[in-house]
C-alpha cells in the first residue's frame, strides 16, 4: 500500500488526526474550560457508579473514566458525546456481579469480574465495528429502548432510596440484597420507613434539594452557567463532614480510595476469570451490555451529529467504543459508554473539538495521582444523591415520548414501552433486557418478512398509462384476465417466504388491503396473465431466485402466462444461472409494462 494511501485511510479511521492539524489556541482554551468543566461532574458520577451500582472500589471509577476518555478523543466523531461510566450500563454490571454463584464475593474478585466483562463488551462491540454491524442502532426501537431505560431509572431510584434514608444496614438483616427485585424493595421501604436514621435522612435533603435549586439557579443568573454545582456541593458536603466529624453521629464516607502511594493507573494485565466465577454469565451479560450501551450512545452521537451539522459513522463509533472498553480492561476497568445526560451537560460548556475530553481524562489522573486522600471524608449519601440526580435526567424524555405516541395513537409501542418497564420493575433487569431485546428481534422479523410489493392497475379513460389500485379512489382498475404486480424492494431468503402466500391473497382479493370478509376486486377465477414488474429490485438472493421459480412454475402449471419487465440489471445474471429466465422465455421479457401488455392483448386477440 502507497505511503499516500494509508495516510488517507489513517485520517479516516483516526478522526484525531483530522482535527489536530488544524487546531487552534482559541480551540483550547473553551475545550480546557469544556473539559475541567465535565471533570468536576464526571469524577463524584464515577466514584458513585462504581461504590452505588457497580458495587466496587471507588478508585475503579478514576481509571474507567481515564482510559475510556482518553481512547475515545483518538477514536471518537462526537466533540459533545462524554464517554465513561453510565448508569444503566453500571447497574448491569453490578447485577452481573451479584449473580454469581460465588458465596462471598470480595473486592478484588467483584473488580475482576467487571474488568473481564468491560473486554467482552470491547470485543464485541468492536467486532461489531470491524463488520460493519452499525446498522443494529436501529434495531431497537425508540419505545423498546424508553421503556428500558425507565424501568432502569425506577430501579435504580429505588435502590438509592435505601441508602439516602440510611437503611442499607437494616435491608441487609431484613434479606434484601443485589438480588432483590424493585417490588421487595419498595415493600422493604415502605415497611421499615420509621427506622430511617435521621442524621443520614436530612443530610440526603439537603443535597438533593442544593442539586436540584443549583439548575434553576443557573438560569436565572446567566453567569453562574458555568459554575460546577455537583463539584461545589462534594467539596461543602466533604469539608462539612471532615469538619463536623458527621461520621461519628452515624454518616457513612467513602473512606480511603486506592493505596496510599497511589498511581494514577495500574499496570496493565490481561483480564482473568476469578476461581468460581461462571463464564457463561459474563459473557451473556457482556452481549446484552454492548448491545444496549451502542444503541444508546450512537443514539445521542447522531443527535448531536445532527445539531451541529457534522457527520458520525455507526461503525466507526462502534470500534472507537469497543477499543475504549478492551484498553480499558487492561487497566482494570468496567464497561463505558456514552451517557446521553452527561454529554448534555457537556454540551452546555460548549466543546470544540474531541480535546476536550482528553483533557478531562488527564484532569482525572492528576486527580487520581494526587489528590485521592482528600476523598476519604466524603459521604456516602453524596454518591447516592449524585446517582438520584443523575438517572431523574434518564426520564426528562419520557413525558415528551408519551404524550407523541397518544397524539400519534401508536398503542403498539405504548404497549410495549408498558410491558418492558413492567417485566424490568416485577422481574429483574436481567428479564427486562431479554424481552426487549427478544421484542426488538420479533418486530424486525416481522416487519422484514414481507415483501413490499403493488398491485397495479390501468388508469381510467387511457390505454397504457399504469398505476396503484390502493388508494387509488377509483381512477385505477384491474384489467380482465391480467395482474400487474409490482415488487418494490430487494428480494432475500427473510422475505420472499411469504411472497407465495400475498401472491394467492392479491389473485384472490385483487389488493392487500381488502379484508378477507370484504367483497373481493376482481374474479380469482379470470386470471390468465401475470406481468411482475421487477423495477424495484435491486439486488435478490439464491433462496429468493428459487422461491420465483417455483411460483412461475406453478403459474405455468395453471396454464397462466407469465410476463417479467424492467429487470435490474444486477439481477438479470442471477434470473439467468438459476434457470428462471428460460422458465418465462426470453421473448416474455419487456423494459416497460405497456410493451408486456401490449403483448397480452396481441395474444388475446390471436386466439
Amino acid at each position: 500500500m502507497a505511503w499516500s494511501t494509508l495516510k488517507t485511510r489513517l485520517i479516516y479511521y483516526i478522526p484525531m488526526l483530522q482535527w489536530l492539524p488544524f487546531y487552534t489556541t482559541e480551540q483550547f482554551s473553551a475545550d480546557l474550560i469544556s473539559g475541567l468543566s465535565i471533570s468536576s461532574l464526571f469524577i463524584p458520577q464515577a466514584l458513585s457508579y462504581a461504590t452505588g451500582l457497580c458495587r466496587l472500589p471507588a478508585i475503579h471509577g478514576l481509571y474507567t473514566i481515564s482510559i475510556s476518555t482518553l481512547v475515545y478523543a483518538c477514536l471518537g466523531m462526537s466533540p459533545q458525546l462524554s464517554v465513561g461510566p453510565e448508569a444503566t450500563v453500571s447497574l448491569m454490571v453490578g447485577a452481573g456481579i451479584a449473580h454469581q454463584d460465588i458465596s462471598s464475593v470480595d473486592p478484588e474478585t467483584a473488580a475482576a469480574i467487571a474488568s473481564l466483562t468491560a473486554f467482552f463488551v470491547g470485543l464485541f462491540t468492536l467486532g461489531l465495528g470491524l463488520l460493519r454491524f452499525g446498522f443494529l442502532d436501529s434495531l431497537m426501537s425508540r419505545a423498546l429502548l424508553r421503556g428500558f431505560i425507565t424501568g432502569v431509572a425506577v430501579v435504580v431510584l429505588i435502590q438509592q432510596t435505601v441508602f439516602l434514608l440510611g437503611l442499607d444496614d437494616v435491608a441487609k438483616a431484613a434479606g434484601i440484597s443485589a438480588g432483590s427485585t424493585s417490588v421487595e424493595r419498595v415493600a422493604f421501604v415502605a415497611s421499615h420507613v420509621h427506622l430511617a436514621h435521621l442524621p443520614t435522612t436530612l443530610f440526603s435533603v439537603c443535597v438533593l434539594a442544593a442539586l436540584i435549586a443549583a439548575p434553576f439557579i443557573k438560569r436565572k443568573i446567566p453567569s453562574l452557567r458555568r459554575v460546577p454545582e455537583v463539584l461545589i456541593v462534594v467539596i461543602a458536603s466533604t469539608v462539612a463532614c471532615r469538619l463536623f466529624r458527621l461520621d461519628q453521629i452515624g454518616i457513612d464516607v467513602l473512606g480511603q480510595v486506592g493505596s496510599v502511594n497511589q498511581s494514577p493507573l495500574p499496570l496493565p494485565r490481561w483480564p482473568s476469570l476469578p476461581d468460581g466465577a461462571n463464564i457463561k454469565s459474563v459473557l451473556v451479560n457482556a452481549a446484552v451490555i454492548s448491545t444496549i450501551g451502542f444503541v444508546e450512545s450512537i443514539a445521542a452521537a447522531k443527535t448531536f451529529a445532527r445539531k451541529h451539522n457534522y457527520f458520525v459513522s455507526a461503525n466507526r463509533e462502534l470500534v472507537a467504543l469497543g477499543s475504549a472498553n478492551v484498553i480499558g480492561s487492561l487497566f482494570q476497568t468496567f464497561p463505558a459508554f456514552g451517557s446521553f445526560p452527561r454529554s448534555k451537560v457537556h454540551e452546555a460548556v460548549d466543546p470544540q473539538t474531541q480535546m476536550s475530553g482528553l483533557v478531562s481524562g488527564v484532569a482525572t489522573l492528576i486527580v487520581t495521582g494526587l489528590l485521592l486522600p482528600q476523598f476519604y471524608y466524603l459521604p456516602s449519601a453524596m454518591l447516592s444523591s449524585i446517582i438520584f440526580m443523575a438517572v431523574i435526567a434518564l426520564l426528562h424524555e419520557l413525558p415528551h415520548d408519551i404524550r407523541f405516541m397518544l397524539r400519534m395513537r401508536a398503542w403498539q409501542d405504548i404497549a410495549l414501552l408498558a410491558i418492558i418497564f413492567t417485566t424490568t420493575m416485577i422481574f429483574s433487569l436481567e428479564y427486562g433486557t431479554a424481552i426487549a431485546v427478544l421484542f426488538s428481534l420479533v418486530i424486525t422479523i416481522r416487519q422484514t418478512s414481507y415483501p413490499r410489493i403493488t398491485v397495479m392497475g390501468r388508469v381510467k379513460e387511457t390505454l397504457y398509462k399504469f398505476g396503484p389500485i390502493k388508494n387509488s379512489r377509483g381512477l385505477v382498475e384491474h384489467l380482465e384476465d391480467v395482474l400487474i404486480v409490482r415488487v418494490e424492494e430487494p428480494l432475500y431468503f427473510i422475505n420472499t417466504s411469504q411472497l407465495k402466500d400475498r401472491l394467492r391473497r392479491i389473485e384472490h382479493y385483487g389488493d392487500l388491503s381488502v379484508h378477507p370478509s370484504e367483497a373481493p376486486l376482481r374474479s380469482s377465477e379470470s386470471l390468465r396473465y401475470i406481468i411482475f414488474d421487477l423495477g424495484g429490485m435491486e439486488a435478490i438472493d439464491a433462496s429468493a431466485v428459487q422461491i420465483l421459480y417455483e411460483i412461475i412454475e406453478s403459474y405455468h402449471g395453471r396454464s397462466v402466462h407469465v410476463y417479467i419487465v424492467k429487470v435490474h440489471p444486477n439481477v438479470m445474471p442471477l434470473l439467468s444461472r438459476g434457470g428462471l429466465l428460460d422458465l418465462v422465455g426470453r421473448k416474455q421479457l419487456y423494459d416497460e409494462v405497456a410493451d408486456a401488455i401490449q403483448a397480452v392483448e396481441y395474444d388475446i386477440s390471436s386466439v
